[in-house]
């Protein structure tokens, strides 16, 4: 009976000493948004920490990143998933691709504001907070004598026509989520006018997150919509950059999740496990990364003036972000950007400055009939193809299936949303013109 015990015993400890072994070695594959900036200190403190194990990691974009383990879920070679995108993580939640696990963590609250920082079934963890606003380049700004910005509608005005920049939703998950914010916090229908009047000024619209902070930081550009660390790590760097949280932004949790069927479970879950641990949460507070932790003990090794939202009840306080809302409709809402915004960037600018030209006509000037045209065409450049219920409804989201092909409803209607919108810009532009001519 002992000889039997101490076997037991042998083959019990043998057991978990090789799960320990394979947790602490081996390859563990990573797919992640983030740049090399924010997963490089990650991988040489998870190195460090987990001898014998390789953290490979491979940057896509996050729609990109979605369609990849979609596309290759039969013979799935990646462990972890990481990214900003709450809605990200549902589409591949809703698609059975990731696996349950639970970190080994301690003084991690529920919510960070209203929102929760885990899945409620463990399908994937928050690991930072992040908040959605405006960086710029003081001396960009003092040298253009451009005032600082507070709010997404400032960016609107007339003075800061050519000098803003932004990502393409469709290519940036934060950049999909500061849309979907806006939307969700301002309404559908003054969302989407707040959204065109901004980009009627924007000077360019990137592929990639980082090509916002990065035009910001060397001035070629004065101000960007970024992800609040973007501005954080740049000031910490040194570069003479500012940033502001809108009254309508919302603080969500960034993510991480082990993939279904990682080939390297133990190892994936120890990646997770060391995200939210303190010594992964202090890594957050690394110059080139600065992101929000979700441990509230960490702040107090933060710098003085670090954002803190489990001390500031105001950061996200006004959108009550629904991650359900944004994951529904995300294909049709960055397609809608695309076809209405990035595609016609070159015909929305000629309105939007028609539009200020005629406006600074009348206040020199008052005529109503000038007035009346030039409402006209704000109105014309706001209004959208398709309704809230319309953009949510499976009539129209069942024609984006985000794979590869176009379906042929998704191309008809990407063809019918870029024409309503190339026709109402031309109108406008003809109408704010004709208002100028009243007006002098």
């Amino acid at each position: 009976m002992l000889r039997h015990s101490v076997a037991t015993a042998a083959l019990i400890g043998t057991a978990l000493f090789t799960g320990a072994a394979f947790a602490q070695s081996g390859k563990v594959t990573v797919v992640t948004s983030f740049s090399k900036d924010v997963t490089d200190p990650f991988k040489q403190a998870f190195e460090k920490a987990h001898p014998g194990v390789t953290l490979d990691v491979q940057n896509r974009n996050t729609n990109a990143g979605v369609k990849f383990l979609e596309e290759t879920k039969a013979n799935n070679q990646v462990d972890i998933f990481w990214a900003s995108a709450p809605d990200a993580f549902e589409v591949l939640k809703s698609k059975s691709l990731l696996q349950k696990h639970k970190p080994k963590a301690e003084g991690i609250p529920d919510k960070i504001g209203s929102y929760p920082i885990n899945d409620p079934e463990n399908l994937y963890s928050g690991f930072a907070a992040s908040g959605y606003g405006i960086m710029w380049n003081d001396r960009y700004a003092k040298a253009n004598k451009l005032p600082e910005p507070k709010d997404w509608q400032d960016l609107a005005k007339p003075v800061y026509f050519d000098h803003v920049a932004m990502a393409a939703p469709s290519r940036s998950g934060t950049t999909h989520l500061t849309i979907e914010t806006i939307l969700q916090g301002e309404g559908w229908e003054q969302g989407w006018r707040t959204l065109k009047e901004v980009s009627g000024n924007f000077r360019q619209i990137t592929e990639r997150s980082f090509g916002v902070p990065e035009a910001v930081n060397s001035g070629q550009v004065g101000f960007g919509i970024v992800i609040d660390f973007f501005a954080f790590s740049a000031q910490a760097s040194g570069f003479p950059v500012k940033f502001v949280y809108p009254t309508v932004t919302t603080i969500v949790p960034a993510n991480v999740a082990v993939v279904a069927n990682a080939p390297n479970k133990a190892g994936a879950e120890a990646f997770v496990d060391y995200l939210v641990s303190p010594a992964g949460q202090e890594v957050l507070l690394e110059p080139s990364i600065r992101r929000l932790p979700v441990n509230p003990a960490v702040y107090a090794k933060a710098p003085a003036d670090y954002p803190n939202p489990f001390k500031d009840p105001s950061l996200g306080a006004r959108v009550k972000f629904d991650v359900n809302v944004s994951e529904k409709r995300t294909n049709v809402v960055d397609v809608l950007y695309d076809q209405t915004v990035t595609f016609q960037l070159d015909a929305l600018k000629a309105a939007t400055k028609a539009i200020h030209d005629a406006e600074a006509a009348i206040a020199k000037k008052d005529n109503a009939d000038a007035k009346a045209l030039v409402k006209e065409a704000r109105d014309l450049v706001a209004v959208m193809p398709v309704t809230e219920q319309q953009a949510s409804s499976s009539e129209i989201t069942g024609a984006f299936t985000g794979g590869k092909e176009k379906g042929a409803r998704q191309a008809e209607l990407e063809q019918q949303w870029a024409a309503f919108a190339k026709e109402r810009y031309q109108q406008a532009q003809a109408k704010a013109e004709q208002a100028l001519k009243l007006a002098r």
